[in-house]
């Protein structure tokens, strides 16, 4: 089958970012990715870098950018986002803690949605914060049910990470993480994932707070909470609503 549009151009441009899905690539490794030649595929990756489709992580090398998803919240395709804050608020009223949705953006993941503790001690996670991989509950549920050659890579970053290949199977086992101190000294927090029809996880839905609230267990107090709001996101995806 033929799955080119006929529009060179275009195809082109639309394999660099399905080569970036997998994660960052420096010129060459879009070149191999893509066969693309390289003047074509650097002329190509600049110009989606210009209108943000692509950008660059801190070593230079090209990784997805914010405008596709911008483009799909705009045109209200973005279901997962729509329901988002008020599942949040939900999650924040019921435990008390700040509440997240992440999703991974290359070698690192963003909060796309939150909703903050109103009043007190508390740990604030702007939407639009770009955060560490390898680190937190968040990164744990992002990172536990990738392949095995990806989550090695993330373990083996330069820095490390702070959860073992242990410690994600265990996440996998249960079904939800949990770090304390992992992140930011004195922050704990327990995520579950969001899954796609497909059973992919897509995103993880959090809590966190100060470690004098949560304890230094704050999955017994908190997990069934976050894995009923991130399976509510999970079923609303399912349902097509």
């Amino acid at each position: 089958m033929d799955n080119s549009s006929k529009v060179l151009v275009l195809d082109k441009a639309v394999l660099i970012l399905g080569a970036l899905e997998a994660g960052p690539h420096s010129l060459a490794e879009l070149v191999a990715a893509t066969g693309i030649a390289r003047p074509t595929a650097h002329r190509l990756a600049v110009a989606l870098e210009f209108h943000r489709f692509v950008t660059r992580d801190l070593q230079g090398r090209f990784i997805l950018g914010n405008r596709a998803a911008e483009l799909a919240a705009s045109a209200g395709e973005d279901k997962l986002l729509i329901v988002a804050p008020t599942a949040l608020e939900r999650l924040r009223d019921a435990t008390g803690e700040s509440a997240q949705l992440f999703r991974r953006h290359g070698e690192q993941r963003i909060c796309v949605a939150s909703a903050e503790r109103l009043t007190g001690l508390r740990d604030s996670v702007p939407t639009g914060t770009l955060l560490t991989m390898q680190a937190g509950s968040a990164a744990q549920i992002l990172v536990a049910w990738e392949d095995a050659q990806k989550i090695q890579r993330t373990l083996s970053r330069p820095g490390g990470a702070k959860f073992t290949t242990s410690t994600l199977a265990a996440v996998r086992r249960r079904g939800w993480a949990q770090s304390v101190g992992e992140r930011e000294a004195g922050v704990a927090s327990v995520s579950a994932p969001v899954r796609a029809p497909n059973g992919k996880v897509v995103a993880a839905v959090s809590i966190s707070g100060p470690i004098e609230r949560l304890s230094r267990q704050p999955g017994r107090i908190h997990s069934a909470a976050v894995v009923a709001t991130a399976d509510r996101l999970s079923e609303y995806l399912a349902k097509g609503k």
